[in-house]
């Protein structure tokens, strides 16, 4: 083979080895774009999880909590001085509630507390949880001045939206108690936490609603005094509160002249 023969033979081979070398590069890039593509929508899927995820968490956490959760603050209590706390409940559910069927129940208690909900969330009232047909809420856990009087206006208005509501399954008619003081305000439980409150300004405003009646809002002296001008308040005298002894209380009838 002479070195023209020679030459050309390496020169073909050297041919293919570039077509498979370009083909191997064209393999290499699809796979390469096949895996950015693959990553970009792992990416924008764990982002809408993430966001999905949030908006649960926010369901039942303020966004304050949930933000020092996310920064890895552990544990959450905080101890407030004076916060305003709205406890409710509705007369007679033992017997509504054996009386409708429980779809109808829940579908009631839906609308009730969902309307809770819009009101307190327009006042800068925080719903802390509902227990069974309870309503427990609180002003003032975020400072600023949403306090007595943010909790009052709720109240009055979680009241009205009861007593105007119509088509419903029962006749619903709501108690509500209030009262002012210090709590602490935190976090319990790990794979099913929960925000939470605890301290004796809870069991008051309890014990003024189970001594309440229907369609009223019964507030303690400390509310009142926190409360201010502004407010129509009746003097009820003073009541026996279940463990803590007789109390004045007083009537919140609503907002003043």
């Amino acid at each position: 083979m002479d070195r023209e023969e020679e030459l050309e033979r390496e020169n073909r081979l050297l041919e293919r080895r570039l077509r498979r070398l370009e083909s191997n590069v064209h393999q290499l890039e699809e796979f390469q774009d096949s895996n950015a593509t693959l990553l970009t929508r792992i990416l924008e899927d764990l982002e809408a999880e993430r966001a999905r995820s949030r908006s649960l968490l926010l369901n039942v956490l303020p966004e304050r909590i949930l933000a020092r959760l996310e920064a890895g603050e552990q544990p959450i209590a905080d101890g407030h001085e004076a916060v305003a706390v709205l406890f409710s409940d509705f007369a007679g559910f033992t017997g509504i509630a054996a009386r409708l069927a429980p779809t109808v129940l829940i579908d009631e208690l839906n609308v009730l507390f969902s309307a809770f909900d819009q009101i307190c969330a327009r006042h800068g009232v925080e719903r802390i949880k509902t227990i069974g047909d309870a309503y427990l809420a609180i002003g003032g856990l975020a400072g600023g001045q949403a306090g007595a009087v943010a909790v009052a206006d709720a109240a009055l208005e979680m009241c009205a939206s009861v007593r105007e509501r119509s088509g419903g399954a029962a006749d619903w008619e709501v108690r509500i108690g209030l009262h002012l003081g210090p709590i602490v305000a935190g976090i319990v439980g790990v794979s099913r936490f929960a925000y939470d409150v605890w301290g004796d300004t809870v069991n008051v405003a309890s014990r003024l609603e189970s001594t309440s009646e229907p369609g009223r809002i019964h507030v303690s002296g400390e509310f009142a005094r926190g409360l201010g001008d502004g407010y129509e308040l009746e003097p009820r005298g003073t009541v026996e509160l279940k463990g803590k002894g007789p109390r004045p209380t007083f009537w919140l009838l609503g907002r003043g002249p």
